[in-house]
């Protein structure tokens, strides 16, 4: 196995090449064991927050009706941020990536179902599921690695533009569902490269027109129209609605993947990886989020991101549970567990953003808690 260091500190330079496919088959174990027993009581669990979901929704939706009245804004206004935080992360998404296609249920099923998002399923399956749960945290190929728009690596090149990328960020945060159709769409390369005249490009783009058109018409201008009077309150509600959940959602994917002690991985560090290398790159770049049950929920369960990118097929109710199994291989393997409570992993995770919107200081000294080294595990095994 070829390691590649760029910093002084490998965490993986104790494991062999036999370490690490060991690794893969107890990880591929925990996987099968789950598999084996996923059944009733996870279709119970999705079809049970997709009732509560709608019905919060509904219920929140009709508050609104009144939402001249201040005290009924703020209710309709929190129960419908919480409808949408809960549809996008524990619905949505998961759903999207096939975790509930063996209960079989063509309304439940990632080839069916559409969310309420800007961004199309099926163009959205293909960035996210396919490219960057393949890819994770390789520079040039994840894109969810800075979203195309941030330097998130010492290694990349510096330029005065990265100066601006906090405001980007914090932009990107508050319109994401946006910046996420954008990112799908590979918006900026296909520009750069002068594919946006190409027919198949047109028409993704077509189809991401036509979701936008829906998503407003729906939020902005039928709902509120129901409304009667409290029309401009009402989209005023849906607006800030929108803009929590979308905050909210850049904040738990920042979490996952941009806190200290998180690695990123080069190009040629995947040539010819193993299924076990493959196992070990989505422990070394990822990283959790502590709290309540409500808080896992609230992330889609992506407060356990680790657990997530190990193995994005199972239902998400099912992470919290094997992640004591997966904590003790990282132990075991004498690897870094990545987990702290959202604040100090959103804190961690902007520090990172401020912190490449500068130049790289000129000497780097040795690996710190602070400037994480960067171990890239390869081929060759």
């Amino acid at each position: 196995m070829t390691v590649i260091q760029h910093k002084p500190v490998n965490p993986i330079a104790h494991l062999s090449a036999e370490d690490i496919e060991t690794l893969g088959k107890e990880l591929d174990a925990i996987r099968d064991r789950v598999l084996a027993e996923r059944g009733e009581s996870d279709a119970t669990y999705i079809r049970k927050v997709i009732k509560t979901q709608r019905t919060l929704e509904m219920g929140s939706r009709a508050v609104l009706l009144f939402s001249l009245f201040p005290p009924a804004w703020v209710i309709g206004t929190a129960g419908l941020t919480v409808a949408k935080i809960l549809e996008n992360m524990e619905i949505g998404h998961n759903i999207l990536h096939g975790q509930y296609d063996f209960m079989r249920d063509p309304k439940i099923h990632s080839t069916t179902w559409e969310w309420d998002h800007v961004s199309p399923a099926e163009q959205w399956k293909h960035s996210h599921n396919q490219l960057h749960h393949t890819y994770t945290n390789v520079l040039g190929k994840d894109n969810d690695l800075g979203y195309g728009i941030m330097r998130v690596d010492e290694d990349q090149k510096w330029y005065p533009l990265h100066l601006g990328q906090p405001l980007w960020n914090f932009v990107n945060a508050c319109f994401f569902e946006y910046g996420i159709a954008a990112y799908d769409l590979e918006l900026g390369r296909n520009l750069r490269k002068g594919r946006h005249r190409t027919p198949e490009f047109r028409a993704r783009l077509r189809a991401v027109g036509r979701k936008i058109r829906r998503q407003v018409l729906k939020d902005y201008v039928i709902h509120p129209l129901l409304s009667g009077p409290s029309f401009l309150s009402t989209l005023a509600a849906t607006f800030t609605a929108n803009l929590l959940r979308n905050l909210w959602s850049h904040s738990v994917i920042m979490c996952g993947h941009f806190p200290n002690g998180v690695e990123t991985f080069a190009k040629t560090s995947i040539e010819g990886e193993t299924r076990g290398e493959w196992y070990l790159r989505q422990m070394l770049g990822s990283a959790n989020i502590s709290g309540s049950r409500l808080m896992h929920i609230m992330t889609g369960n992506l407060s356990f991101q680790i657990e997530h990118h190990l193995f994005p097929d199972l239902p998400s109710k099912r992470y919290q549970e094997i992640a004591p199994q997966v904590r003790e291989l990282f132990d075991r393997y004498g690897l870094r567990y990545t987990t702290g409570p959202l604040p100090k992993q959103v804190a961690s995770a902007w520090w990172k953003v401020i912190r490449l919107s500068l130049p790289n200081r000129e000497a780097a000294g040795p690996a710190t808690d602070e400037r994480p080294s960067r171990a890239l595990a390869a081929s060759g095994v």
